[in-house]
């Protein structure tokens, strides 16, 4: 099976300003958010990845595009529509402060699957669409390099919680309990059996290992297995926090 490197783009002006940017057009990484780029894309440039493939929206293409001029390859750069960020409708543009306030916003705490945000979409539909393209594309990416090879798909908060929500076999309404930080890196292969998810909102760590390692079987090994290859004097975090 093939390896995904779910990555979410870095910060942006709209974040560090507490606006929920949605698919508002040109908004931008700032300053933090374009060195988190960067420490994203030095980690992966340790692993040869043959596609990247980005959300349309600015910020995503930006995070991608350091991405690939990191790489020591050539590896092949898609734009995929159905990786974008959900559809807030009337509620895009305006401050986080000011959408606590609405009687909505405890039902996207605690029930997201009944969302359907007032002019835009469902938080099912967002989910259904972008764990179809995640699906599909790395189907296509197995097939046509094999079983051992990496891609990358950078896109946004949402987008990404809900593909690890469902590579986990969790309810959507669970999917508020993942955390998925600016730039971070999270990592998913799908099997035979079931999705294995590696890790999740990584922020640093080694990631070299993925180019030494061999293709994984699909099985899930009793007893939780050796882990992976690690080179003597290098050191690994646990899955789940600031490491890979």
């Amino acid at each position: 099976m093939a390896t995904v490197l779910l990555v979410r783009h870095g910060r942006t002006t709209a974040n560090a300003s507490g606006v929920l940017a949605g698919r508002t057009a040109g908004v931008r990484l700032d300053a933090v958010g374009r060195t988190q780029a960067e420490r994203t894309a030095e980690r992966i440039a340790a692993v040869p990845v043959v596609a990247v493939v980005t959300s349309p929206l600015e910020r995503c293409r930006q995070t991608a595009r350091v991405i690939l001029d990191r790489q020591p390859g050539d590896p092949v750069s898609s734009v995929e529509r159905a990786i974008t960020e959900a559809d807030y409708g009337d509620w895009q543009g305006r401050t986080l402060a000011d959408l606590s306030k609405e009687p909505l916003w405890r039902t996207v705490q605690a029930n997201p699957s009944a969302v359907v945000f007032p002019g835009g979409e469902s938080m099912q539909t967002m989910q259904s669409r972008a764990v179809a393209a995640i699906r599909r594309i790395d189907a296509a990416v197995e097939a046509e390099h094999g079983p051992g090879a990496v891609w990358v798909a950078v896109s946004h908060g949402d987008i990404i919680k809900s593909v690890l929500a469902d590579a986990f076999g969790m309810h959507l309404d669970l999917f508020q309990r993942i955390g998925v930080g600016p730039a971070s890196v999270s990592i998913v292969r799908y099997g035979e059996h079931r999705p294995e998810v590696v890790a999740t909102n990584t922020e640093s760590g080694d990631l070299g290992w993925l180019a030494s390692a061999p293709a994984p079987s699909g099985d899930a090994a009793v007893g939780g297995g050796a882990g992976h290859p690690t080179a003597p004097g290098t050191t690994t975090t646990a899955p789940g926090h600031a490491g890979a």
